[in-house]
């Protein structure tokens, strides 16, 4: 989810569930350790439960990264070995270490020795040509022999030559039953399924099915309010009314109000919020009166207090 699980985002996310676990963007270990990018692990503590995304590919570079990770306070740090980009295939790290899974157990042991944080594992079921009911079992029992207790599969391969990473998101064939195997495989191992996921009642089928846990992203992006409103009583079980996007909105405005006054832009936070209201009367004039007017010079939360009355009042939005 880079440029879009950014804190920002984070902070929205939280106020629609207090349980899920939230993902950062994944952060490169070089930034961290070579760059001294610390600010790239800025968070606000109400966040929690966050998880820190890593990618990289060397064992010390890592272990460092996730030692920093820790040291900033974060729930859980998560190696990245599922992302096809370009970018991230020239550092030799993200889904072409599915090719190379004793690297990434050396990876693991040494994030797991540096430091007290639960180090977890994103993964694909497998790369190009490989065959996935082979490379699978051996590259979750090579991270299980790490110390590795949770993994995080999209249940995709990945294409690193000839399909871009909006393709690899959609075009290589989901492989649901494969990743449920792998529970039957690897009973003690906590097994996460990502990969086309646009509900919580598809969401609650995996769940049932027997695997331990779900991971959304772009639906849980685009349509925040469908996804998370009502994910902790739904998928955690909790007890009290759903959150409601308006009341997201609201809760926003002292957020914006802190931000503009060190510096920061409208569109930086507004930019996340576009999908609030997918599906809703007035949706379309939310995200116009955002999208235009937020990076205009001195856009503040009167412009998001502006758009919701869109939302009040559906009728007024159709004029």
């Amino acid at each position: 989810m880079m440029d879009w699980t950014d804190r920002h985002c984070r902070y929205l996310h939280r106020l629609l569930s207090r349980d899920a676990l939230l993902y950062t963007e994944m952060v490169t270990a070089p930034a961290l350790v070579r760059g001294g990018a610390l600010h790239l692990l800025e968070y606000t503590s109400e966040e929690h439960p966050v998880a820190l995304q890593l990618g990289g590919s060397d064992p010390a570079e890592l272990a460092q990264a996730a030692k920093l990770g820790a040291e900033a306070g974060y729930d859980e740090i998560n190696l990245n070995v599922g992302c096809p980009s370009d970018r991230v295939q020239s550092g030799t790290f993200g889904a072409v270490l599915m090719k190379n899974p004793g690297l990434v157990a050396e990876c693991c042991a040494a994030m797991i020795a540096a430091q007290p944080v639960e180090v977890t594992v994103k993964c694909r079921i497998g790369v190009d040509d490989q065959d996935a009911e082979e490379v699978l079992p051996e590259f979750l029992a090579r991270i299980v022999a790490a110390g590795v207790e949770r993994v995080t599969i999209h249940a995709r391969k990945a294409w690193l030559q000839g399909l871009s990473p909006r393709e690899n998101r959609d075009v290589p064939p989901l492989d649901y039953d494969l990743v449920q195997r792998m529970k039957g495989l690897f009973p003690n191992l906590h097994i996460s399924v990502n990969g086309g996921i646009a509900s919580l009642e598809q969401a609650r089928g995996f769940l049932d099915a027997g695997l331990d846990g779900v991971m959304i992203g772009r639906a849980a992006y685009h349509q925040p309010a469908d996804i998370l409103c009502a994910a902790d009583r739904v998928i955690f079980g909790a007890q009290g009314p759903d959150s409601t996007p308006e009341g997201a909105v609201l809760a926003m405005l002292p957020y914006i109000e802190d931000h503009l006054a060190t510096g920061g832009k409208l569109h930086q936070v507004t930019r996340h919020m576009l999908g609030l209201f997918a599906g809703r009367p007035g949706a379309r004039a939310w995200r116009r009166i955002l999208s235009e007017g937020a990076t205009r010079p001195g856009a503040g939360p009167e412009l998001v207090e502006q758009a919701l009355a869109q939302i009040a009042n559906p009728a007024r939005a159709a004029e």
